[in-house]
């Protein structure tokens, strides 16, 4: 029987450091909900806004798959593997932590901020060697449609990751109907609005809801004005 969970944009965590403004969906650093520790193998799902010259010095990651998008600027990144990048709207970033990384975020810009969203999952595989990432998509494949972004098959569209997920985007005009097929039926779906407001099999969200469905075989997507979403096909267990 189909289950949902709704995490609302203003019920998430909030932290506002100055240089980072930063929602959590899911229970990280020091905000704690028990009712939102994780939607099956997706851990973290974090809204950050970097202001002009700040950033994450380097820190260490083991054992997760680490995704980031770039909604609005542009983000600096190196890390212990010796990679030097910069990664902008419409690119998407992963890193394989595995046995372990250390790696840097800065804002690319002195002035202008910057807008991610952080992504982590469980591994299906862990103790891999660590490996980095990143692909620029053409955006105009997700308007009225969704666009894969990540697969577990790395001759897929969008990058992969050691685990049995796969991501999708989509930008919406207002009234547009989409149907999702789940690729793998024991999996569940979350969904984040980005912007504007959809209806996903009948429920209302608004910009950056949340909405996990589980024991769905698929999703009834429903612009109900112009919209961005994310949609995250993910292991339960």
């Amino acid at each position: 029987m189909e289950s949902t969970i709704i995490h609302k944009a203003s019920a998430r965590g909030h932290a506002n450091h100055g240089w980072l403004d930063a929602h959590h969906t899911f229970s990280f650093a020091s905000y704690y909900n028990p009712e939102a520790m994780h939607f099956g193998v997706l851990r973290v799902l974090n809204d950050d806004v970097v202001a002009g010259g700040g950033g994450f010095g380097a820190h260490p990651h083991d054992n997760m798959e680490i995704i980031t998008i770039p909604l609005k600027g542009a983000l600096a990144h190196k890390d212990s593997m010796g990679n030097t990048e910069v990664i902008r709207a419409g690119d998407v970033q992963v890193m394989s932590a595995g046995t372990g990384v250390r790696h840097s975020e800065f804002n690319a810009s002195e002035t202008e901020p910057v807008n991610l969203l952080q992504i982590w999952l469980f591994p299906n595989k862990t103790n891999v060697e660590p490996r980095y990432g990143q692909i620029t998509l053409d955006t105009t494949q997700r308007h009225n449609s969704l666009q894969q972004i990540l697969s577990p098959n790395p001759d897929d569209e969008g990058v992969w990751i050691h685990q049995n997920a796969w991501f999708h985007m989509g930008n919406l005009d207002k009234d547009i109907d989409l149907e999702y097929e789940l690729k793998d039926k024991a999996n569940g779906v979350y969904a984040f609005v980005i912007k504007g407001d959809v209806s996903i099999n009948g429920q209302s969200l608004h910009m950056r809801d949340g909405l996990g469905i589980k024991n769905a075989d698929s999703l009834s997507i429903h612009a109900d004005s112009d919209a961005e979403i994310l949609l995250m096909e993910v292991p339960m267990e």
